[in-house]
């Protein structure tokens, strides 16, 4: 892909304003209209909720769909769907993001409705009420009526972390979140949706003069307010293994994640980078080093996956982040035989490092894979207001591929002896379901 030039602004109310012109965005050789994306990145996630209130910050992401200063309940809906476009938001450990693509003609519609509840949205005890239910719903169906629900990001962090704000459950606790007012809300609201603390991100078919135009307009009247002080989430790595169990209702067989601290993904890049490559070559694929021993070759497990980010996507947040194994076993293997598994294959690879064949495979893989989701305008304004605000610089998207395929066997061996046995956490999952001859 040919690699849009960056376009920045900061408005008077501290709007940080970052623009990717792209022509080519869905032009006719698609047989589409032209395209453009439109993101707004809040600095704040789910580390960032206050004690008390485990989930606040997506339960507020909710809030951000349900009206705002000049538009009923539903009406984003209506007028991004309207236009032939499709919208979304999702709640992160560091960031909130809301988004939209849609047809360039409507660039101005996008604008103007994420600005208007960056201004004001529509917080009332009806929209409070209605949304707690609709997050506990989602709760019920991601993770407390499903197999494994929560595991790891929601189980592991309490047993890796010490610290409220790496250790609570992101989803939210139902007291927690029945006790949440409209004075919780508007609280929120003033201290971290403040234009200060936002990127808002264009990409694609677009003109960047009249784009800022169009920016000032809908923008440049939204107050200024104060910007939280960032804290920092830092804390001690583990000096030993700790372990911990989890008893789930409806998992058919047992499982185990290995949770371990990562480098900085902000100050250490290029170390974390090398976990990125080591994950790779552990499990990314049937040639992977997890899946030919654990799963065709002793058949010591059913699933096997290990990766970056707790959320599942490396370089989702800022210090401290983890890297993470799971698996899903049968019970006459045991949960010591798959972690010696796993332990001797990490030990290989810091004394042996990656054959270069293994090098090669992962890090032209992950290479295309970036080419491939940042020709995607949503995925490359998505990735763009991310790296923006966590790293202070989008234009990391179209360096990582340079980076990742820097990246030497050394690099990977160093990362693997770092993964120490004596520094992680252990999660074990046990059915406990009537079907596993458990209690109900």
């Amino acid at each position: 892909m040919v690699e849009p030039q960056l376009h920045r602004v900061t408005l008077p109310n501290g709007l940080r304003v970052v623009l990717a012109p792209d022509s080519a965005a869905g032009q006719a050789s698609s047989g589409q209209a032209p395209v453009v994306g439109v993101s707004v990145h809040y600095d704040v996630g789910f580390r960032s909720e206050p004690e008390g209130r485990t989930g606040f910050a997506h339960l507020f992401e909710h809030l951000m769909f349900q009206g705002s200063e000049s538009l009923e309940k539903l009406a984003h809906f209506r007028h991004v769907q309207g236009s032939g476009g499709t919208f979304n938001g999702s709640t992160h450990q560091d960031y909130t993001d809301y988004f939209q693509v849609l047809p360039s003609a409507a660039l101005e519609r996008a604008l103007f409705l994420e600005a208007d509840r960056m201004r004001a949205p529509k917080l009332t005890e009806e929209n409070l009420a209605n949304q707690v239910d609709v997050v506990k719903e989602e709760i019920r169906l991601n993770v407390l009526n499903r197999p494994y629900g929560g595991f790891p990001w929601i189980l592991l962090p309490p047993v890796l972390y010490s610290t409220f704000a790496n250790a609570h459950n992101g989803y939210g606790d139902f007291t927690d979140l029945e006790q949440a007012t409209v004075d919780d809300c508007a609280a929120f609201f003033d201290t971290f949706y403040s234009p200060g603390n936002a990127v808002l991100t264009v990409a694609g078919d677009l003109d960047v003069d009249r784009t800022i135009k169009l920016i000032e307009k809908h923008f440049g009247d939204v107050p200024a307010r104060g910007v939280p002080q960032r804290p920092s989430f830092g804390e001690p790595f583990p000096t030993s293994e700790v372990r911990g169990k989890h008893a789930d209702p409806h998992a058919p067989l047992p499982a185990v994640a290995l949770g371990y601290r990562l480098p900085d993904p902000v100050g250490e890049l290029d170390a974390y980078l090398a976990n990125v490559v080591l994950s790779g070559i552990l499990s990314d694929g049937d040639a992977s080093r997890l899946q030919q021993r654990l799963v065709h070759g002793e058949a010591l497990v059913v699933d096997v996956s290990a990766g970056t980010g707790l959320m599942g996507a490396p370089l989702d947040a800022r210090d401290p982040d983890t890297f993470t194994f799971t698996a899903i076993h049968t019970p006459d293997v045991g949960v010591e035989r798959v972690i010696g598994a796993i332990d001797e294959e990490l030990d290989k690879l810091a004394t042996e490092g990656p054959t270069e064949e293994e090098l090669h495979r992962v890090t032209a893989r992950w290479a295309a894979s970036l080419h491939r989701e940042n020709d995607r305008v949503v995925s490359r304004t998505l990735d763009l207001g991310s790296a923006e605000l966590l790293h202070g610089r989008a234009e990391l998207i179209s360096e990582l591929p340079d980076r990742i395929g820097n990246v030497r066997a050394q690099d990977v061996a160093n990362a693997a002896k770092e993964l120490r046995s004596d520094a992680r956490a252990v999660l074990e999952i046990e059915p406990a379901g009537d079907e596993n001859g458990g209690a109900a």
